[in-house]
């Protein structure tokens, strides 16, 4: 947990009224305690933090030690009976956009703002006059209270703010070429302005158990940012040679090697580079693929968002160690070990993608271009794929191969 973590659950308490319970005194103290104990956590050597990148990777987290048991994110703490009405709630959502006919990225920006401000529940109050699941005020022009309880209402206003554009719905500011973060913040303006980054996975997961398509196209928004080389804003842009990245992905990534990158979804190659001395594992390269290839056949589903744990047991461990794939490869795996770009890995390598979310991607090259890879065809399940599936249909970028080195294995 980063400091920003922790103001924004401190957030989420004060928004549900805490404040008014046990006065702001207590509030303002509990908020300075857990800032500095989030602080001192970003000092220790496996600080999701430490990688220096600000928001990489897709499935997303790995959990605690990086073994596989998710740390909350993608319930968020809720129960089966909160879970069921955060899936009602967001395909609610989801209709007010389809029928506002933005894209499903609009979805998604509006599910992680209502998973901070109310953990998506229609709340009747909060901070001082906030109502219902985005937490708007009557008193800044949100509407009535008994409006803003009305989800359709309130989620009509998120999307499109007021007739004059006070106050400025998602609609209303540069959201597409915005991170998603700073879209919710743009509408919501909160004191706490990183409060809704980490509301990612779990909206992903809502998402998906409520059928909602993320990656739908809104009538006047073909494009979603980084998609088709495009900024999200219309599908027929030039090419002006300038930036046009991905809102969410971390600029200035200082990749270290000297690799260089292929094309997405150029073909991948077996290589005949071997292991260094130091790669040593319970189970040998052989054994790894061997496994992955029937975990594959078995159909099991129990590796959803699981990738590194994935491959560490693969190779023996209980766990790899490191809590995020994209860590694992820019901050825990030695510099001459990283092959950034390299499109050659051998059987038994681990490669590893970026797609522009916290996590990171990682499989094992299995041979003759393929992969084993979790979450690509079946949301838990492990499948044998092309290894360019995942930059074509998760539109990830390629980061390199490294071999299986596991320095924090156990």
């Amino acid at each position: 947990m980063d400091s920003r973590q922790v103001m924004a659950l401190a957030a989420g308490a004060a928004r549900r009224g805490l404040a008014v319970k046990v006065g702001l005194p207590l509030i303002a103290a509990l908020m300075a305690f857990l800032i500095l104990v989030g602080m001192m956590a970003g000092f220790g050597g496996g600080s999701a933090s430490a990688a220096g990148c600000e928001q990489p990777g897709l499935p997303a987290d790995d959990g605690p030690n990086g073994d596989g048991r998710q740390s909350g994110d993608a319930m968020g703490g809720a129960d089966k009976d909160l879970r069921a009405t955060q899936v009602a709630h967001a395909k609610i959502i989801d209709e007010v956009a389809k029928e506002g006919k933005l894209p499903g990225r609009a979805t998604l920006i509006a599910l992680m703002t209502g998973l901070a401000e109310s953990e998506l529940r229609n709340l009747k109050g909060g901070d001082r006059d906030s109502v219902g699941i985005f937490q708007q005020r009557p008193s800044t022009g949100w509407g009535t209270p008994e409006q803003i309880n009305d989800i359709k209402y309130a989620t009509h206003m998120f999307f499109f703010g007021g007739d004059s554009g006070d106050p400025p719905g998602l609609t209303d500011v540069p959201w597409e070429s915005l991170s998603l973060n700073d879209a919710a913040q743009k509408v919501q303006r909160s004191a706490f302005q990183d409060g809704y980054r980490s509301k990612e996975t779990q909206a992903r997961s809502i998402a998906q158990e409520a059928g909602i398509d993320l990656d739908r196209p809104g009538e006047n928004h073909p494009a979603q940012p980084g998609k088709n080389g495009t900024n999200g804003g219309g599908g027929d842009r030039k090419d002006d040679g300038k930036d046009d990245k991905d809102p969410d992905e971390p600029r200035d990534c200082e990749q270290q090697g000297s690799g260089k990158p292929g094309k997405p979804g150029e073909p991948f190659h077996d290589g005949g580079a071997g292991w260094p001395n130091g790669v040593k594992n319970p189970l040998s390269t052989a054994d790894a693929i061997r496994k992955a290839r029937e975990e594959a056949d078995s159909h099991r589903s129990q590796w959803y968002q699981r990738c590194l744990a994935f491959t560490s047991i693969m190779y023996g461990w209980n766990s790899s160690g490191t809590n995020f794939a994209i860590d694992h490869y820019q901050v825990v795996m030695p510099k001459e070990m990283r092959h950034d770009g390299d499109r050659n890995p051998p059987p038994g390598a681990l490669m590893f993608w970026d797609t522009g979310h916290r996590a990171g991607h990682v499989a094992i090259y299995l041979g003759d271009g393929k992969i084993a890879s979790n979450d690509i065809v079946t949301p838990g399940e492990i499948s044998v794929v092309p290894a360019t599936d995942i930059e074509t249909k998760w539109s990830a970028k390629y980061l390199g191969w490294s071999p299986p080195y596991y320095p924090n294995g156990g």
